[in-house]
């Protein structure tokens, strides 16, 4: 009997809790003089700085990095509803990017840096650690490589065939019949934030969602 080339891809989604948050904090101040602005935003960032290096530790967290941008000063000319143009305004703005390793001690820095004038928390990225997500990637792209295992071999049964065997494994589209994305992908977690209370006192509760890693593969096989 002729042998029977079947192509098939292999896909393998898993989802893993994250591991690192890191914030972005911006401090904005808009003031009609230049000083004036530029120093109310110096004031903010040295206090946010101070409660960033208080929590810095790069082994042990819950902060293990954080950097801070020089600040941005600019004038804008606004216009009234009548069309006039009104004296400028002066703003500064810095931001800092901050990442935890503790979600609790998280919630409980956005709390107290959303108390500093100016300061607003422009979003929060999830992730897993470098070492754990080159274990994950690895083992996500194996599970890939199984499943299109076992549909090759279901095609080959059900045509009366039995066993199969590997003659190509890549990554999609580079076995020249079709063309796909990349094949492994790290989706980051969404973030939830939810107010609680303990003895009275509103806390912030960070539920981040959790990771996903997925790979994709394809692969061909003779069935016999």
């Amino acid at each position: 009997m002729t042998d029977t080339t079947i192509t098939v891809q292999g896909r393998f989604t898993a989802y893993y809790p994250a591991e690192r948050a890191t914030v972005e904090v911006s401090i904005h101040h808009e003031n009609a003089e230049r000083q004036a602005a530029f120093g109310a935003t110096i004031a903010s960032a040295g206090i946010v700085r101070e409660l960033v290096t208080t929590l810095h530790s790069p082994d042990s967290g819950p902060v293990t990095w954080w950097s801070s941008e020089t600040a941005q000063v600019w004038a804008e000319k606004p216009w009234n509803n009548e069309g006039i143009q009104l004296p400028p305004v002066f703003h500064a703005r810095l931001t800092f990017t901050v990442k935890f390793s503790d979600f609790s001690a998280l919630g409980q820095w956005i709390e107290s840096v959303s108390d500093v004038s100016g300061v607003s928390v422009d979003g929060i990225a999830w992730a897993l650690t470098d070492a754990r997500r080159a274990g994950l990637t690895a083992e996500v792209r194996s599970r890939a490589v199984k499943d299109a295992v076992a549909k090759a071999s279901v095609y080959a049964q059900s045509i009366g065939l039995g066993s199969v065997s590997a003659v190509a494994i890549a990554d999609p589209g580079m076995l020249g019949d079709q063309v796909h994305s990349g094949a492994t992908s790290e989706a980051p977690g969404m973030m939830r934030m939810n107010k609680t209370t303990a003895l009275g006192e509103p806390t912030l509760s960070l539920k981040p969602d959790d990771i996903e890693v997925s790979a994709t593969v394809d692969a061909r096989f003779i069935a016999s």
